[in-house]
């Protein structure tokens, strides 16, 4: 009988993060944000679920005249109030310590999350870390 071989997974697992945990997190995030990357965001949501923290930006949409274009069926107002309240999706982070967490860059090629490394070529990383890598998509 041949034994199975284990490998590690940086994108399955993790560990629950705990409300104290997502406080202290979201706060991270909120003030790295806000110090590095002002005024390319109208607000961000983060969100907890398990083991992984969602992070989304809004953003003021640019909408040139004439748009929306009529077969679309709402005014201009509807249309610009749509746009803001879309998230940009960021990233994905997964939890297995506090400053230690695996990432998934939302691919809208694809419209889903796919592993990434963190810059540093390492699978994990802090959630400032991942925040300035989903950011691309905060350039206008």
């Amino acid at each position: 009988m041949r034994g199975k071989v284990w490998g590690f997974n940086p994108h399955s697992g993790g560990k629950k993060i705990t409300p104290d945990i997502q406080a202290k997190i979201r706060k991270r995030i909120t003030e790295h944000a806000e110090k590095n990357y002002a005024g390319k965001f109208t607000r961000l949501d983060v969100k907890f679920r398990g083991a992984l923290c969602y992070i989304d930006a809004y953003k003021e949409p640019y909408v040139p005249e004439g748009d929306p274009p009529e077969w679309m069926n709402e005014t201009r107002e509807e249309y610009i109030e749509r746009l803001r309240n879309t998230p940009t999706h960021l990233c994905r982070i997964r939890h297995f310590d506090i400053n230690r967490w695996s990432m998934a860059f939302y691919t809208y090629s694809n419209e889903r999350y796919e592993p990434c490394f963190f810059s540093t070529g390492d699978w994990f990383g802090t959630p400032e870390e991942a925040f300035d890598i989903g950011a691309v998509y905060l350039e206008r």
